[in-house]
């Protein structure tokens, strides 16, 4: 069964999710793609490892877009 399309994440991406952190930041900074993704508190500086999918789901939206060229220079290379 074929869901929706999986989200196109980068690196630098500022993304706000729905739950506030314990800080009470909402925004975030991807720093690590694969399949957990890094976000990096923008308030506090808190790193999190967090699963694609929950990401995908809690996004509420682009803050800000991250660079395209940049995530696909440390991406693996296709075989």
């Amino acid at each position: 069964m074929a869901g929706p399309p999986p989200t196109e994440f980068w690196l630098g991406d500022v993304v706000r999710l729905r739950r506030p952190h314990p800080c009470g930041g909402t925004d975030w900074i991807v720093d690590r793609l694969g399949a957990d993704i890094g976000l990096r508190c923008l308030r506090c500086g808190r790193h999190v490892l967090v699963e694609r999918r929950r990401v995908e789901r809690r996004l509420v939206a682009f803050v800000v877009r991250g660079d395209a060229e940049r995530s696909r220079a440390v991406a693996p290379a296709d075989r």
